[in-house]
């Protein structure tokens, strides 16, 4: 999108978590959970083009989640409505983090506030009867027509690891 667009768009960039090697020297930065700094694994391979301008560029923001007591990192492979789940639960922590200026944790609920404000966004807290906010993002609310799965039914909705040298 342009820099000057009203209209934007969430990308959601997903890895398989790498440990620092011991002799790095920089390896604190990337265990210190600062949601701008992007995890280990994004320098062993080139950046995507958008994240290549920082965590606030002029025409991307991204938020790197932490692993918190409450919302820990998943484990793969999990289902799509339950990787809903987790993101929203991710929200939630930001949510609870609004008045801490100490930590980044509030950057992505004020990112969601200010990019979707023309939306009505509700989290699971505030009542079982209204949509979360991914929940009207991935269209679960919907009945939505059925594709060919081609007989993968039981794994479809699954996300799971995906390693390029396995498939050529």
């Amino acid at each position: 999108m342009h820099h000057l667009a009203q209209e934007w768009r969430l990308l959601l960039y997903l890895t398989i978590d790498h440990p620092v090697p011991a002799n790095s020297p920089n390896g604190w930065k990337y265990t210190n959970g600062d949601v701008s700094t992007l995890p280990y694994s994004y320098t062993l391979s080139t950046l995507p083009s958008l994240l290549r301008g920082g965590a606030d560029s002029a025409v991307a923001t991204y938020y790197v989640i932490p692993s918190t007591p409450k919302t820990p990192l998943p484990t793969l492979p999990i289902y799509f409505p339950n990787m809903a789940m987790y993101l929203q639960s991710a929200l939630e922590d930001s949510r609870r983090a609004m008045n801490d200026s100490s930590s980044g944790l509030r950057k992505l609920a004020k990112s969601v506030d200010a990019y979707f404000a023309n939306d009505e966004i509700v989290g699971v807290e505030e009542g079982p009867e209204k949509r979360s906010f991914f929940k009207k993002v991935i269209g679960r609310g919907h009945k939505q027509p059925r594709r060919d799965r081609g007989g993968n039914e039981e794994v479809f909705e699954l996300v799971t690891p995906f390693v390029p040298e396995e498939w050529g």
